[in-house]
């Protein structure tokens, strides 16, 4: 199915990760990465993207820009992201009806997340920003953050959130579960913490323009919802039970893989329904793995009305993204 048939024409996706061509050569010329020992979903190209997207419906893509590289040196960090920056602009530029992209903003280095947010949004016209989960062992909402979260209030930012990190925890002082990989289980987990930080440290009363997008159906969240309620009086700081679920339908939910007839009822339950959005967190999800099971499991929902559907597959990730509204795509 194209975006020019059915129901689904015209899908937005807001999971999209771009691994830019030009920033790997950058890197690679630098000794920071070699190509051939990256994971096989950083081998993004435009031809392919644009393949997965007619296939399944996608009208526009909006891309998180990936830098797999850790530089120390906040000349060589902000060089780097200027590269990836410049590649996904570039690619904006070429299809602009069909891509869009967040700048990324850095929970350890503040001063070049504020960089990142002239460049990427005032410059090169990103339509948000995203962000990790957490760093090093502090989550999102954390009160070291709070400069940029203000700035980012006045902005009245899209933040896209990811987790990258697997809490400790493991066999022997590892991390996560032996031979189980980090994406499985430990993701969500690093998702939920960084969603109920942000409750209980406040940062949803404090900066109320914001709009945070969890990935994965906020990993636990709409699954412990109860769970909260009932026990968030024993979170330092606590939790008002009586507002769980105001705090709940402040975020965004993605659908990048937690769809399915056994997901879908509690997150219809438990959440917004206008705040849930299509994503599908290509590449590292392979393309057949979405137009063979998640695509058609989401539009085959039998939780799911037409309503619903098209609200989820585009309508939501407009009234949020009100720049992507251009028509039905091409």
């Amino acid at each position: 199915m194209t975006i020019a048939d059915g129901p689904v024409a015209g899908r937005v996706d807001v999971h999209h990760h771009f691994t830019a061509p030009a920033w790997l050569d950058w890197a690679e010329e630098r000794g920071v990465v070699r190509r051939d020992k990256l994971p096989w979903w950083t081998r993004w190209d435009m031809d392919t993207a644009l393949e997965v997207m007619d296939k399944t419906g996608i009208s526009t893509a909006v891309m998180t820009v990936a830098m797999l590289g850790r530089f120390r040196e906040r000349a060589e960090r902000q060089e780097s992201a200027k590269i990836a920056l410049r590649a996904a602009a570039d690619v904006v530029e070429a299809r602009p009806e069909r891509f869009a992209f967040f700048t990324p903003v850095f929970l350890d280095d503040l001063e070049l997340s504020r960089w990142s947010l002239r460049h990427g949004l005032d410059e090169l016209g990103a339509v948000g920003v995203s962000t990790r989960t957490s760093m090093d062992g502090v989550y999102l909402g954390d009160d070291s953050h709070d400069s940029l979260l203000r700035e980012l209030n006045e902005r009245s930012a899209v933040i896209s959130t990811h987790p990258m990190e697997v809490p400790a925890g493991g066999k022997d002082g590892g991390l996560g579960l032996p031979g189980m990989p980090p994406f499985v289980c430990d993701f969500l987990m690093d998702t939920t913490r960084a969603a109920v930080n942000l409750i209980r440290n406040g940062t949803l009363d404090r900066y109320p323009n914001l709009s945070f997008v969890l990935p994965h159906g906020g990993g636990f969240l709409p699954y412990m919802a109860t769970r909260l309620e009932l026990f968030g009086g024993h979170l330092t700081p606590a939790i008002e039970p009586g507002r769980v679920r105001d705090y709940l339908h402040r975020f965004y939910f993605d659908t990048a893989g937690p769809m399915s007839p056994s997901s879908t009822p509690t997150l219809l339950a438990t959440v917004d329904p206008g705040r849930i959005l299509f994503g599908t967190d290509w590449p590292p999800t392979p393309a057949q793995v979405i137009a063979d099971v998640a695509a058609p499991a989401l539009d085959g929902d039998p939780a799911l009305s037409p309503e619903l559907l098209r609200g989820i597959n585009r309508d939501n990730a407009l009234r949020l993204l009100p720049s992507l509204d251009r028509g039905s795509g091409s």
